[in-house]
Order: structure tokens, then C-alpha cells, then sequence
């Protein structure tokens, strides 16, 4: 069960055109927001990252609207633990489950999300916030983390778990954004 002071989101390359093209995009975003507005009002830290931003282009404005106060870690590796800017910010959480979210499930979210697993992590990905170009490529990603050991979630499932209780005014906030 993820536990609201252990959780961090790792947020990967919703960028440019590719955010726009990938399998059932607005679907993903929408579950995205969703996703990081529910974690903010936890106040579950997200660390953002940006794939080569120069060639691809900026994280959609849908997501990063809401993410005030965060600077986007750019990379140039797939798995993004190969960016030592990365695992500096994640270790300086102290934060010890990890949720993945963002495209492309089968290159970049799945090459981090098992670099953050050989790194100790406990990581889950967030199977309705994550997409590929392909709705093949996405199951293969989603497959390759499974048999790797890292376990899916999803956006309701998540922020539920983190909430624990069905009381107060977040939880009431939350239940209308899942609305």
C-alpha cells in the first residue's frame, strides 16, 4: 500500500507532438492532471522530467499548468537514473515508493521505472497514465515492468490508497476531480 509521506510521482516526457499522438492521448492527460492535481493536494512531491526538450518540445500545458513551483529535469537517456540531476532529486525527497507516469511506457517509462526498482525503490507504474505511440507498444512496456516485479496501479486506486480514509475536506476536493 503506498503511504502519503513515502510516495513521490516521477513524471516522464509528456512532451510536444508526441503527447499529442500517442495511443488515447487525451485520455492520458486528462487521467495525468487529474493524477498530479490529486498528489499536490496530498502534498505527494512530483519530480518532472523533460526527454531532450530542445527536439521535442515542452511538457503539454494541460500538465505543466499544474506543476507551480516544479523545474523540469531535462535528459538526454531513456532511463532517466542515468541522469545523475535525477537521483539526486529523487534520494533528496527521502521519498521510498515511486509512481511512474507519462510516455513512452515501453522506452522511457519502463527503462526508469526498473532503473528506480535496481535502485530500491518500490515502485508501481500508473497503467491509465501512461501511453505509447502504439496501444502494442504500451502493453509491451506495462508487461516488461509486470514481469520485472513492479506492480500497476491507477489514478483512483493510488490517490484512494494515499487518502486511507473517506473524511475531510481533501478528501471531498479529490472525489470531485475524480468526478
Amino acid at each position: 500500500m503506498l503511504r502519503k509521506e513515502e510516495t513521490l510521482l516521477v513524471l516522464v516526457d509528456v512532451q510536444g507532438k508526441l503527447a499529442r499522438i500517442v495511443h488515447e492521448s487525451e485520455s492520458m492527460i486528462e487521467q495525468l492532471v487529474k493524477l498530479i492535481r490529486g498528489l499536490r493536494m496530498l502534498d505527494v512531491p512530483v519530480v518532472w522530467l523533460e526527454q531532450y526538450p530542445e527536439g521535442l518540445g515542452p511538457t503539454v500545458e494541460e500538465v505543466a499548468q499544474w506543476m507551480t513551483g516544479i523545474q523540469p529535469i531535462r535528459k538526454r537517456s531513456f532511463n532517466a537514473c542515468e541522469t545523475e540531476t535525477f537521483t539526486r532529486a529523487v534520494k533528496a525527497t527521502g521519498r521510498r515508493q515511486i509512481l511512474v507516469a507519462g510516455i513512452e511506457t515501453h522506452i522511457c517509462v519502463c527503462q526508469t521505472a526498473i532503473g528506480l526498482q535496481e535502485l530500491g525503490y518500490e515502485v508501481q507504474v500508473v497503467a491509465d497514465a501512461v501511453s505509447s505511440r502504439t496501444f502494442a507498444n504500451k502493453q509491451i512496456g506495462l508487461e516488461k515492468m509486470k514481469a520485472a516485479g513492479i506492480a500497476w496501479t491507477s489514478v483512483e486506486t493510488a490517490l484512494f490508497e494515499l487518502m486511507r480514509m473517506a473524511e475531510g475536506d481533501t478528501f471531498k476536493q479529490i472525489i470531485q476531480l475524480l468526478k
